[in-house]
């Protein structure tokens, strides 16, 4: 199963490079993850917000591969569990479905973007650095799939 994380903003803390590395080199071989980081609009001078939204979520579709199920992270997005994430990537990868995950900038994602998703889903309640959202998806990737081998990481 291939998933793909597209996330605006080329730039992260060495800490959030080598934790999501991390965690990404734990998965097993049947799931392939690949990290595409986006360029952020610049916010410079009197820009609209819509139109900075709707310009990184141009390059964010141009880096989601064609077909890919579109998962958009998104505040207002569905509240899983890790178990509920397992179960949904067994569907997915039972499915041949490539899936794709987008983080947005620091003001988000464009609102049509997010109607295009085949769903909002949401990491936490509490507002978390976009360094820490990648990091927080690789762990619980690797956490589902540790779930879906019966590997005795997660423990309920």
């Amino acid at each position: 199963m291939k998933i793909i994380v597209v996330a605006v903003g080329q730039r992260q803390p060495p800490w959030a490079n080598t934790a999501v590395d991390e965690y990404l080199s734990r998965l097993p071989a049947e799931f392939k993850v690949e990290c595409k980081l986006v360029k952020a609009e610049s916010r410079s001078g009197d820009v609209p917000l819509a139109r900075v939204l709707n310009a990184e979520a141009v390059r964010i579709r141009a880096a989601v591969p064609h077909g890919a199920r579109l998962i958009a992270l998104d505040e207002r997005g569905k509240d899983w569990t890790t178990q509920q994430l397992a179960d949904q990537l067994q569907r997915w990868k039972d499915a041949a479905d490539e899936v794709a995950f987008a983080i947005g900038g620091a003001d988000g994602l464009d609102a049509a973007f997010k109607q295009e998703a085949h769903m909002l889903l949401r990491l936490s309640n509490m507002t978390l650095p976009h360094a820490l959202a990648r990091v927080l998806l690789a762990e619980q990737l690797y956490r589902a799939a540790s779930i879906l081998a019966g590997h005795p990481y997660h423990r309920a």
